[in-house]
């Protein structure tokens, strides 16, 4: 068993009169996600020639695309997390629903909200939806990648008990509070499992898929993008403790389809759509003819 690493989830704090700010793990991995796909993106529409024939915006234009999208992930993550998680805490406390700074986003909230807001943009600019899209389905998993590993840094977000040597001693009371377990509980560490299939994995597949031309191919790169983060997911629910608020003593998996032994947690189903969305644009750009460069 691994103990977990002494780390704090605030990188520093500062007290100003009455007020206490905080710079923690999870706020800088969104803030180095953001910046870092920002630049690549700056980078890849300078580049005309990995499109076929020519970048689907100017490259000064990025600027104004990462204020949208900063807003979508914000309210779409936030609203998700209303909607598909705790729908009657927040009903019965509307107010509590724009504290963001105590926690409580979803992934798959925030990617609708980046899809919407990518939309928007693209509709007010005159700019081709479906290659923005790829773009940003290209940096996307460096965000994921920062964010798990910040999950992890936070202790949340933890697996299910286990016995083997990786498994991590996660501290709190929920974490150690293990049925049938005799002493410290070690976990899997599914955040780390989330990092290296959602960020490191896809992203390797993403820049390869760059690399070979499959930017030349609309919507290719942003259902590859869709199906692998979908499987990812799906895939790492399996060793990943359910919400605690789909867990009950009948269902101790916390499935919210199927039965309590085989079934679908919340995080598989709102992940399938995705992998079917994928595998459509996937299957649609191989059938269509790729971008040529001109002549």
């Amino acid at each position: 068993m691994i103990p977990f690493p002494n780390i704090a989830p605030e990188i520093f704090t500062i007290h100003l009169g009455g007020l206490t700010l905080s710079l923690r793990w999870y706020a800088l991995a969104y803030l180095a996600g953001l910046l870092i796909g920002w630049r690549i993106i700056v980078a890849m529409m300078r580049r005309d020639r990995i499109w076929g024939d020519r970048a689907p915006m100017a490259a000064d234009r990025v600027d104004d695309l990462l204020t949208w999208v900063i807003l979508g992930v914000i309210l779409g993550g936030r609203l998700g997390f209303v909607l598909f998680y705790e729908p009657g805490f927040y009903l019965a406390n509307p107010a509590e629903i724009i504290k963001v700074w105590q926690g409580g986003m979803s992934f798959h909230g925030g990617f609708a909200g980046v899809i919407v807001a990518t939309w928007a943009f693209c509709r007010a600019n005159g700019i081709p939806t479906l290659r923005l899209a790829d773009a940003m389905a290209v940096v996307a998993p460096i965000g994921l990648f920062f964010g798990r590993i910040a999950n992890f840094i936070n202790a949340e977000l933890w697996g299910r008990p286990m016995d083997l040597p990786w498994g991590v001693i996660f501290p709190g009371e929920a974490a150690q509070t293990c049925p049938g377990v005799v002493g410290p509980c070690a976990r899997h560490p599914s955040q780390l499992y989330e990092a290296g299939l959602e960020g490191l994995l896809l992203g390797l597949i993403l820049f390869a898929l760059v690399r070979s031309g499959g930017l030349r191919r609309p919507g290719l790169a942003f259902g590859v993008f869709l199906a692998g983060y979908g499987l990812a997911r799906m895939f790492v629910e399996l060793f990943r403790v359910a919400d605690v608020q789909f867990i009950t003593p009948d269902n101790p998996l916390g499935h919210v389809v199927g039965g309590p032994v085989i079934g679908l947690t919340m995080g598989q189903l709102l992940s399938l759509p995705m992998v079917l969305v994928g595998l459509f644009f996937i299957g649609r750009a191989m059938r269509r003819p790729a971008v040529a460069a001109p002549a």
